[in-house]
């Protein structure tokens, strides 16, 4: 299995560490198992990773999924870092809508939609991205991403109850306190998480990390 088929087995939930900024933090990543790290290239981000000091990502190649997180992107840089290795697959974070996304599915490139989620309205077009996963994370305008709160998990629910092939990632509030709980209550496909496990944005606390891989596993 590529690393992408064995994030989005539904026979277990993957864990996913995002903002990762340092090599030495994605190697890392790599010997406790981790199934994927997430890299920000959106240059607003507290967790910024400038595409120019990135080549560490080639070598981690095959060993852990490299998720590159984009918020209303140039579709063709994205695309770029692709076929140069950079990374496995693309995540829109911002607001791009399904027609924005036109140029990957054209592309047939794999990539992630994540929905900041308010309440299930924000939801209504969520099928039509035809993305590989869908992310929910919480509703934070402007923000995009990363600020450690939690939306109704119900609301995930419900969408899965409608859309049971599309693979759901959970994110938003997630820690090694919760995260147990987040597995048994949504059953996604895999939990993403920034804030949880960091000891200060983009500087990873892997303590956290392991007990979250824990969580995933059922421990």
């Amino acid at each position: 299995m590529t690393p992408l088929e064995r994030f989005l087995d539904p026979a277990s939930v993957s864990l996913k560490i995002c903002g990762v900024t340092l090599a030495e933090e994605g190697q890392r990543l790599v010997q406790l198992g981790v199934h994927g790290l997430g890299v920000n290239f959106w240059p607003k981000s507290k967790r910024y990773l400038d595409p120019g000091r990135a080549g560490w990502l080639k070598a981690l190649a095959n060993r852990i999924l490299r998720v590159g997180v984009f918020v209303n992107a140039d579709a063709e840089s994205a695309i770029k870092l692709v076929h140069e290795g950079y990374i496995d697959i693309i995540q829109l974070h911002g607001d791009e809508s399904p027609a924005q996304a036109a140029p990957y599915r054209d592309a047939k490139l794999p990539f992630i939609k994540a929905i900041g989620v308010g309440s299930a309205q924000h939801l209504d077009q969520a099928s039509d991205y035809g993305a590989s996963a869908l992310l929910m994370d919480a509703h934070a305008p402007g923000v995009y991403g990363g600020t450690g709160e939690r939306f109704d998990w119900n609301t995930a629910l419900e969408f899965q109850r409608h859309h049971p092939k599309l693979p759901i990632i959970l994110a938003g509030g997630i820690t090694p306190d919760n995260a147990a709980d987040a597995v048994k209550t949504v059953h996604p496909v895999a939990l993403d998480i920034a804030s949880g496990a960091e000891c200060s944005p983009g500087l990873k606390d892997f303590d956290k990390v392991e007990q979250l891989l824990k969580a995933t596993q059922g421990c």
